[in-house]
Order: structure tokens, then C-alpha cells, then sequence
């Protein structure tokens, strides 16, 4: 039994290790560009975290997550958010079915038993609804009338945000945030590559994605992504740039303690190393560097730190804070 799991293993790490440019061609057929967020978006799903997606209308955001889905063979689903949506509209709802001899409460469930949600402007939902679907992104399952109903597994929720209209809007409070591993930022396309787009959505029908593994694979990958080994100096590394966002007569950073309301918790560094793990596999490493846990700063922080006015006074955004931290970091902790 020790070999044959030795042995998927190996071959696990095989396979993620030729997965990047597999992916990447695959996703070629619909999706030009964007290699960063695809790349993110990848390590989130071989993490088993879930993705919190920003970006402006029109820039692909609900067709590269439905083409990961077809990737890996998921069920996928897309659900609208709207102020009328109610939680039972997610998780589903009990029904009196009537038979020939009885009548009974039936659980019929909703669109959230699927592999991979797409849960479409998350923000124009009230918080009550938020809720219901965050609470399946932690615990896996949905609960009605008091009976459990566990999801299908793997199960991903990719959420998206338009950050150009805010009016009517319910932003999502920072602890529940925080419960999503990256937040990805898709922007638009440089010109020639917009061109590409262009010539290619307006002439003959894109070729189908092709699958490459299966939700069972991806089950097992979540295994073997969590025992790649990291030194301590490296989880030690992340655990002082997530320490060093946080605001407080301890923190030695001027640029922190005035441009900071909120800094990043625990789940911060923690997905900054699962993180990293998942994307050393798929670079051909069976360890963790320190550019690992340099490249996933960016999407692990930006919905984790919460900048004040006089940063935005001052033109700061949240990139710009998070520069200044691996720069202040690195130095401390490479000595």
C-alpha cells in the first residue's frame, strides 16, 4: 500500500510539473494572455483554495473559470448575485413532494452543488446571502432544516467583484474576505494582444478544451501539493511579511503604522506557503524558494490589508504597500 501511494505521488509530481504548459495551451483556444492570473488561478485550484476575481466587465473573467472547469472535467455553475437573491436560492430548499401514499419534505438542492461556482458579482447581494455561500466555502457543506448536505467534492468557489460600480452595492466585510486565498486582478489587455482577441472571438468558433485530469486527480494533488517540504526560514519569512502589514506600536515600519487600518492574519501566511508549494510543483521543484512566497505576496495581501485615507490621499494602493513590505522584509530576514 506504501509503494502504490509512493508511486502516485511521483507521478503526481509529474504531472503538475507538465500541467503549466499543458494548461496554458489548452486555455490558448479561448483566452489569450493574462499568464499571472491564470497562473494564480491554476495554483488555487491544486491548492484546493477558492479565488476572489476583480476586474472590470467584458475582460473573460466568467470564461477562463467555466474553461478550468472543462479542464479538469468539474460541473460547473454560475450564479448571478442580485439584491433579490435569497440564501435558499444557493443552497436549496426542502419541498412537500406527495406520493401515492404520503407526503413528505424533499431537500432539493440548489445551484452550490457543483464542483467549481462561479458566483457572479458577489458584491450586489445583501450580507445575509454573502453568508450562506461563504459558510459552504469553509465547511463544505449546507445545512437545512437542521440536516447536513455535503458538497460535491472538489469544490472551488471563484467569485467575482466589479470594482467600477460600486453604487447598490454590499462590499464584502474583511473577515469574510479573508477567507478567500488570493484575490486576482484581471486588467486589460495590452493593444496587440487585444487585437488577437478581436480577430480571433469575430471568425470561426474556438476549438474545444480538452481535459487534462479529473476532480479525483485534483483531490489527490491537494495531498501531495501539502507535503512539499518548506524550511522553517521560509515559513518564517512569510509569517513576518503578514506580521509586518499589521499596524501597532511593535512594528518598526513608519510606512505601515501610517498608511494601515487593518493588516493581514493568520490565513495570510498560511495560503502564502500552501501557495507556494503548489507553484514549485508546477515549476519542476519538490521545495519552496523564497521567490515562491514573493510572487503569491501580491494576490494573498490584497484583500487582506486595509488601507487608510491618508494612503489614498498620497495615491497608495495596496500594490504599492505590499512592494515596500517584500523590500522591507527581505532584508530583515535573507541576513
Amino acid at each position: 500500500m506504501a509503494t502504490k501511494t509512493y508511486e502516485f505521488e511521483r507521478w503526481a509530481v509529474e504531472q503538475i510539473e507538465g500541467a503549466r504548459q499543458r494548461i496554458k495551451t489548452e486555455l490558448s483556444k479561448v483566452i489569450i494572455g493574462q499568464d499571472d492570473v491564470i497562473e494564480h488561478l491554476i495554483i488555487a485550484v491544486l491548492s484546493g483554495g477558492h479565488c476572489l476575481i476583480t476586474g472590470a466587465p467584458g475582460l473573460a473573467k466568467t470564461l477562463l473559470v467555466k474553461s478550468l472547469a472543462q479542464l479538469f472535467h468539474l460541473k460547473f455553475q454560475r450564479i448571478q448575485f442580485t439584491p433579490d437573491l435569497m440564501p435558499a436560492d444557493i443552497t436549496g430548499t426542502e419541498i412537500l413532494q406527495q406520493t401515492d401514499k404520503e407526503r413528505r419534505m424533499v431537500f432539493v438542492k440548489g445551484p452550490i452543488f457543483a464542483n467549481m461556482i462561479l458566483a457572479d458579482e458577489i458584491n450586489r447581494t445583501p450580507p445575509k446571502t454573502q453568508a450562506a455561500l461563504l459558510e459552504a466555502m469553509q465547511e463544505h457543506h449546507v445545512t437545512a432544516t437542521g440536516v447536513c448536505h455535503a458538497l460535491n467534492e472538489p469544490f472551488y468557489v471563484f467569485a467575482t467583484q466589479n470594482p467600477i460600480e460600486m453604487e447598490g452595492t454590499y462590499p464584502l466585510p474583511e473577515a469574510q474576505l479573508d477567507r478567500f486565498m488570493f484575490n486576482v486582478w484581471i486588467d486589460y489587455l495590452p493593444e496587440d494582444q487585444e487585437v488577437d482577441v478581436v480577430r480571433q472571438t469575430t471568425t470561426v468558433e474556438p476549438k474545444p478544451i480538452e481535459q487534462i485530469f479529473s476532480g479525483e486527480d485534483l483531490l489527490r494533488f491537494h495531498d501531495v501539493v501539502r507535503k512539499v517540504p518548506v524550511a522553517e526560514d521560509i515559513v518564517r519569512y512569510a509569517v513576518r511579511i503578514a506580521g509586518a502589514s499589521r499596524p501597532g506600536p511593535d512594528n518598526k515600519l513608519d510606512f505601515v503604522n501610517e498608511w494601515v487600518t487593518w493588516g493581514a492574519g493568520l490565513r495570510a501566511s498560511q495560503y502564502m506557503v500552501l501557495g507556494a508549494k503548489a507553484r514549485a510543483l508546477l515549476y519542476g521543484r519538490s521545495h519552496v524558494n523564497f521567490d515562491d512566497i514573493r510572487k503569491l505576496a501580491y494576490p494573498v495581501l490584497r484583500h487582506r490589508v486595509l488601507i487608510n485615507y491618508r494612503a489614498e490621499a498620497e495615491g497608495i494602493v495596496v500594490t504599492d504597500l505590499v512592494d515596500r513590505l517584500l523590500t522591507s522584509v527581505k532584508e530583515s530576514v535573507m541576513k
